[in-house]
């Protein structure tokens, strides 16, 4: 298989990493009755780490779907090559790390590895052009 499919299907499994830490936490602080009912009316405030948590999850959704986008039209389209299988493992990779930092509260490295990712998906997506 190609390696970009490979890292997809790792970053799909990310994807769960990055819902289970946000879920866990916000579940923890606002505990099962609120998980388990509709949710309506106003959640009482989360956590700073939660919230980083939430943030994090939401700038993984955001770029998740251009990375398969890309993924998936550089294998469909037979362009893989060295750079964009690199690109592929550098994207998930980034994700992987970007997680911790955010909740961590590490500034400066989480930009620098967010535009890692970024990076990773235009390079797919000019290997296409």
């Amino acid at each position: 298989m190609a390696t970009e499919l490979t890292m997809l299907a790792w970053s799909v499994l990310l994807g769960f990493v990055y819902i289970f830490a946000t879920s866990t936490v916000v579940t923890r602080e606002r505990g099962m009755k609120w998980n388990a009912s509709a949710r309506d009316g106003e959640a009482k405030p989360v956590s700073p780490l939660a919230g980083r948590l939430q943030r994090a999850q939401a700038n993984f959704l955001e770029t998740f779907p251009f990375f398969a986008a890309a993924a998936i039209a550089v294998v469909v389209a037979g362009r893989g090559n060295d750079t964009t299988a690199l690109a592929a493992q550098a994207y998930f990779w980034a994700r992987v790390a970007y997680l911790p930092l955010y909740a961590a509260g590490v500034p400066y490295v989480r930009s620098l590895v967010w535009l890692v990712s970024l990076l990773s998906i235009l390079a797919l997506v000019f290997a296409l052009l």
